[in-house]
């Protein structure tokens, strides 16, 4: 199939729903063969992205069904609320094992094959919570504080060898994950409809089809980035 990635080797995780799952149809649709990774849904690799060894096992699949690797998509994660007061351990390092040690651990698995592309490109999904906090979302927010990080600090080490990297940082998007907070908590749905200048929450194809641009070569002077992709809500009163 002919597009703007036609040819491309791409890995993605959180591949199973939501906007993982949107990267992957439009990945595919800009011609771009796919290695999908997740816990559930209908995925290339059934796995756990926390597990020891896992974005090691996902890195070794892809380079052995496409010889290389080209578009790293970093897509799993998970959010929550809990009060700081009586904030258990396990909450926090459960969010941080799969928001950030886990993109940790794939792009550092993923880096020896992406500096043997011409196209390399990391794409990581931060949050517009990097940039400002919201009351009992202390390790949610501390998370994609971290993601934001890690991008312009890899994108510093990888431009010499062609690569970028840049992340997304969405608003409030309708998927799976934020359902039962959305379900739980009618009014912070309104909420972020209210905020957004454009009146709606994004879709995961909203955060797919920049995604996919960022992966081009459309794209191809932007690195150490994170773009807010929000329907204007951080700056709409």
């Amino acid at each position: 199939m002919s597009g703007r990635l036609s040819g491309r080797r791409a890995i993605v995780t959180g591949a199973g729903s939501g906007i993982g799952r949107a990267a992957t149809s439009k990945l595919r649709s800009e011609g771009a063969h796919v290695l999908t990774a997740d816990l559930a849904g209908d995925v290339d690799l059934k796995i756990d992205v926390t597990a020891l060894g896992a974005n090691a096992a996902i890195v070794a699949e892809a380079a052995h069904r496409f010889g290389g690797i080209d578009i790293v998509v970093a897509c799993a994660g998970i959010t929550g609320m809990e009060p700081i007061e009586g904030h258990s351990d396990a909450f926090f390092e459960r969010m941080m094992a799969v928001n950030v040690t886990a993109i940790f651990r794939l792009i550092r698995d993923a880096f020896p094959l992406l500096k043997a592309s011409p196209h390399g490109r990391i794409i990581l999904i931060g949050s517009v919570m990097s940039s400002f906090g919201e009351a009992g979302m202390t390790a949610y927010g501390a998370s994609k504080h971290a993601v934001l990080g890690m991008t312009k600090s890899v994108a510093a080490e990888a431009g010499a060898f062609g690569i970028t990297v840049n992340c997304i940082q969405p608003g409030a998007i309708d998927t799976p994950m934020t359902a039962p907070a959305f379900v739980a908590r009618p009014e912070f749905r309104q909420r972020w409809i209210d905020k957004a200048a454009l009146g709606r929450l994004g879709t995961p194809d909203d955060i797919a089809d920049v995604i996919a641009f960022l992966a081009s070569d459309d794209a191809r002077f932007m690195s150490g980035h994170g773009l807010f992709v929000d329907g204007a809500a951080t700056q709409h009163q």
